[in-house]
């Protein structure tokens, strides 16, 4: 079936009905024509990577149930994808519609693809983390084509949506490369 949109906003602009946008419409007791303006006009999304194959799909926004986002991700402290797993899984099964890949140590591509292989939720992540571990170099040294390309590498790899820390200024820049932090990341969740 050959896909003439690009995102679900896209497609309810264009008037098509996804298999997405049904199955929010029935989990919240919505008409697909009472569901598809507020997608329209971004008042709803639904995050939905189309190589999120076994994604099981929820709306956010205006007029919606509340979601529940779980925190997680492999880190210095737990290194093990397979713990990691364990809790993406039993926090799907006790009612988390998202899961927010918060990884900060390592090889982080493996856990991020086999969480939109595996995981029935949203997936989410925060690139600016990744982007620290994926060129081994400081933050402040980063540009952004290298930000951009984090940010590309998980949307291929099936992340549904991301963390953009938008806030961060010139001066912050400058800051950050005169007082040099003692971690890369200085909170997380």
């Amino acid at each position: 079936m050959e896909r003439n949109y690009t995102t679900q906003m896209d497609a309810a602009r264009k008037g098509i009905v996804t298999p997405e946008l049904k199955t929010v419409a029935e989990k919240e007791h919505m008409t697909v024509e009472n569901l598809m303006p507020l997608v329209a006009e971004g008042k709803v999304v639904i995050p939905a990577n189309k190589l999120h194959t076994c994604i099981n799909p929820e709306g956010v926004g205006s007029m919606l149930r509340t979601k529940i986002n779980v925190n997680l991700g492999v880190s210095r402290d737990c290194k093990d994808y397979d713990i990691e797993m364990q809790k993406v899984l039993s926090a799907v099964n006790m009612g988390a519609e998202a899961i927010m890949d918060l990884s900060s140590h390592g090889n982080t591509q493996p856990f991020r693809q086999k969480l939109t292989h595996e995981c029935p939720a949203m997936i989410g992540t925060v690139p600016v983390y990744d982007s620290v571990i994926h060129y081994q170099r400081d933050l402040a040294t980063l540009s952004a084509k290298d930000f951009i390309d984090v940010v590309r590498l998980h949307a291929q790899d099936g992340v549904d949506f991301v963390t953009l820390h938008c806030g961060i200024t010139r001066k912050t820049i400058d800051q950050i490369r005169k007082h040099k932090r003692k971690m890369n990341i200085v909170s997380r969740g």
